[in-house]
């Protein structure tokens, strides 16, 4: 015999109710600057990431799909001249990582004009650790965080329409010219047609620091040894849903795939505390080392789910600059993982396509 139902007070609904609205007011005067601290939290960050692109539970709040990846890092010695981290000896370092595209629902298509990521643990033989999360854009649309959740609550999507709600958007470019011209230039550079031939961008600047001691600051960027091939942006929703995955799966079949890791150095003058200006002009680039990736796998049964590719997590010989974002990523990296780890994972896109419970294997 069943037990019965405990009765549900009428009041609940409405207490729920209230709760949504008031966090939505509040992440709306916040974000006007009205209230609050002038550091934020990774719990704001990631509340503005859940109202952007609502609540998936047991996923990532920022690039919620994508799958697995592993290989290595054979470095060719270069970039001792530069750092002392090990990563760097000329040798082999083991590569495990995840690619990834933009946004917070991991059932969405692959035909969108969205960052294109590729996040790595590269780890060397005696433990060191290098996490890095890179995209393939050589710039960021904002410059701090609280831009950030401003930007998220301007741009969450009308569920009627798809789009943002005109008036909030065209108020919030308004005060935000840096996010105009990142629009502007995702209109214009070219969208990779696999995750093979995508260039992946540090997008901060980081502190290289020698065996003397001397430090240099510098970007980074994962250049292919396979020729982009751009897809046709007036034909992204023609796509498969799992196009870019499907794609990758595919090439690799064919043999590893490969990347160059070329270190930039910064010129004097170069911003180095703000993502969303890029360097320009001559500078000094030095290849240190090949990327390959001869393995792929479904999050259920990778190594990379229960990772966070926390940008601050570096070995000896490198360190965080003094741009202002690298903090907040790992703040709401951290949120983000503590949040999906106490809901439990649900399956992702290529592991129920392959049949895959979302439980890890």
């Amino acid at each position: 015999m069943s037990e019965p139902h405990a009765a549900r007070s009428p009041a609940l609904p409405l207490l729920i109710i209230a709760a949504i609205v008031a966090t939505i007011v509040v992440l709306f005067v916040w974000a006007a600057g009205w209230i609050g601290p002038s550091r934020v939290s990774g719990g704001t960050v990631a509340n503005a990431l859940q109202y952007n692109a609502g609540l998936h539970r047991g996923y990532r709040r920022a690039h919620a799909k994508g799958m697995c990846i592993a290989g290595g890092f054979e470095a060719n010695g270069a970039g001792t001249t530069l750092s002392k981290a090990d990563v760097f000896r000329t040798g082999r370092s083991m590569a495990i990582g995840r690619f990834s595209t933009g946004g917070g629902n991991p059932l969405a298509n692959d035909g969108r004009n969205v960052f294109h990521a590729m996040a790595l643990r590269i780890i060397s033989p005696n433990g060191q650790e290098w996490r890095t999360a890179m995209d393939h854009t050589a710039i960021f649309p904002v410059a701090d965080v609280k831009s950030f959740v401003a930007q998220q609550i301007a741009t969450q999507p009308d569920p009627k329409t798809g789009k943002p709600d005109p008036a909030l958007l065209t108020a919030y470019l308004a005060k935000h010219p840096e996010t105009k011209r990142f629009m502007d230039y995702m209109k214009t550079i070219p969208l990779p047609n696999s995750f093979a031939n995508g260039t992946y961008h540090s997008i901060n600047a980081f502190r290289f620091i020698d065996a003397a001691g001397r430090t240099r600051l510098v970007r980074w960027k994962m250049v292919p040894e396979d020729k982009l091939v751009a897809l046709d942006k007036s034909k992204l929703a023609t796509l498969p849903k799992n196009y870019l995955f499907d794609e990758f799966i595919q090439r690799l079949k064919a043999g590893p795939v490969r990347w160059h890791l070329i270190v930039t150095l910064a010129n004097p003058g170069d911003v180095t505390d703000n993502a969303t200006i890029q360097w320009t002009g001559p500078h000094r680039q030095i290849d240190v080392g090949t990327l390959t990736i001869d393995r792929w796998a479904p999050e259920e049964t990778g190594d990379c789910r229960d990772f966070n590719y926390d940008p601050t997590v570096l070995p000896p010989g490198i360190a965080v600059s003094d741009d202002p974002l690298l903090s907040a990523r790992s703040a709401v990296y951290s949120t983000s993982y503590t949040r999906r780890a106490q809901e439990g994972s649900g399956p992702s896109a290529i592991g129920a396509q392959f049949g895959i419970s979302g439980k890890k294997q």
